[in-house]
Parts: structure tokens; C-alpha cells; sequence
């Protein structure tokens, strides 16, 4: 008897990716859907885009949802869960919509302990509109507004948004990860799992914070791009769980 060991989940509709080669949207959008269909929600979930590279999303979801103003998801999410806290809502969001413009959102809504779900996606840049500095850009990286590169005294330090969240009662998962290996792929799922585990156990405000790559705004190969990742980004953005109120996956 034949066994089925691997095929396109059901949350996800089968529209080709349109994101660039070497950029880890992808990859983490599989496991979003792997997650949803595992836990079997995936008819009341509903997705709450962002403007950015994966304004789309909702394109590759199969399930409905909307797309919120530059850094509201978290507000829209809110309402959204509000209105009907019979379903699930998750955010997916760049560090330009979640860490700049949208930090009040997301800092209000885990301090809250809004029981929503977001999957944080931190390439250290902006990429729909340019490759301009983000709030997560590291010091000395160069970018289109920083040409020179990244200064504290012109620009401040990078923004640690796990750091900064971990202190709100609210939460009730936090954890980075990365998905450059296929390890680092394994553990992403399960700290997903998790995240959307805390909304399904009515326990308050889960995030994962993927380390994602670039190549196009980098200005580096794909390859390339996932050995700097490790050898910049990890040092910078430490990986970790730092909340964990949901006990085991099941």
C-alpha cells in the first residue's frame, strides 16, 4: 500500500510563491499552513496580512482574511477576535511593519494578552520598498538610507522586539528561531505550534520571531545570504523560547 509522505498542505492554495529566490517567506509560510492543518482549525482561521513583502499572503492562505494599513495587523487582529473569539487570527508581519510603524500595535496587543497569533518575519531591512534601513538593521550594515552604514549615534541600536515583549504579562509564547537549516526548520514548527497553541488554549498573546534572509536588498547571493545570517544575525538576535506558558503541544 502506497503512503503518503509529503504534499502541499491544505491551508496553503497552491498559487506559485512570488517571492525572491533565497528569501525564507516561503519556507515559513508551509509551516504556518503545516501547523493549521495539523491542529485542524484551518476553516476557522483567518489571516490578517501585512503591507510589506508579504502583502499576499492572503493570496497563499487558503482561508479568508483581509490586509491591514502599514503596522495595524495586531489592531485589526484584535478586533477581529473580538468580534468572533469562536475562530483564530494570526498576523504575519516584516520587521518594517511590526518594529517601526507598528510597534505600538504589537506592544499594546501582548501587554493586553489579545489571544492572537504572530508569526514576526525579521530580515534586518525593508524589502517591498527598497532595502531602506529597518528598526532591526544592524550596526555597520549598509542599506539604501544608510549608505554607509548603520550608526547608533544617527540611527540608534537594533530593536530586540522579543526582548522588549517578554516583559508583558500578556504573553503567553515568545520565541525566535531561524529556518536556514533543516533543524532550525524543525524547531520553527514547533514553536509555531506553540504560538498558535497559546490562542487555541485561550491562554493570551503568542509570536515567533523568524531570522529571515534578503539576497535582493542584501545585495548577496542566496546562499551567501543564509552564512551571513549566521554569522551576523544569530549574534545579534540571540534564538531562543522566552515565554512558554503552554506546557506540552498536545
Amino acid at each position: 500500500m502506497k503512503k503518503v509522505l509529503y504534499k502541499m498542505p491544505e491551508s496553503l492554495t497552491g498559487k506559485e510563491f512570488t517571492y525572491c529566490p533565497g528569501c525564507y517567506h516561503g519556507i515559513i509560510h508551509r509551516l504556518v499552513a503545516e501547523v493549521i492543518d495539523e491542529l485542524g482549525i484551518r476553516e476557522k482561521t483567518l489571516v490578517v496580512s501585512p503591507i510589506g513583502c508579504s502583502v499576499f499572503a492572503y493570496q497563499f492562505f487558503n482561508m479568508d482574511g483581509t490586509i491591514a494599513p502599514h503596522g495595524r495587523a495586531p489592531a485589526v487582529a484584535t478586533g477581529m477576535k473580538r468580534a468572533r473569539p469562536d475562530l483564530y487570527v494570526f498576523t504575519y508581519q516584516g520587521d518594517g511593519d511590526l518594529a517601526a510603524i507598528g510597534t505600538a500595535e504589537i506592544m499594546h496587543a501582548a501587554n493586553r494578552g489579545e489571544k492572537i497569533t504572530t508569526i514576526f518575519v525579521n530580515n534586518a531591512i525593508y524589502g517591498m520598498t527598497g532595502g531602506q534601513m529597518a528598526p532591526t538593521t544592524l550596526l555597520g550594515m549598509k542599506s539604501t538610507t544608510t549608505p554607509y552604514g548603520r550608526k547608533a549615534e544617527n540611527d540608534g541600536y537594533p530593536m530586540h522586539m522579543c526582548e522588549f515583549l517578554k516583559e508583558a504579562k500578556g504573553v503567553a509564547y515568545l520565541a525566535r528561531t531561524k529556518v536556514n537549516t533543516p533543524q532550525d526548520v524543525e524547531k520553527t514548527k514547533k514553536a509555531i505550534k506553540k504560538a498558535f497553541l497559546a490562542q487555541v488554549k485561550g491562554l493570551g498573546f503568542g509570536m515567533v520571531e523568524v531570522l529571515s534572509t534578503c539576497p535582493t536588498n542584501w545585495g548577496i547571493d542566496p546562499i551567501s545570504a543564509g552564512k551571513w545570517l549566521e554569522e551576523n544575525m544569530v549574534p545579534e538576535y540571540p534564538l531562543g523560547i522566552f515565554v512558554d506558558k503552554v506546557g506540552d503541544e498536545e
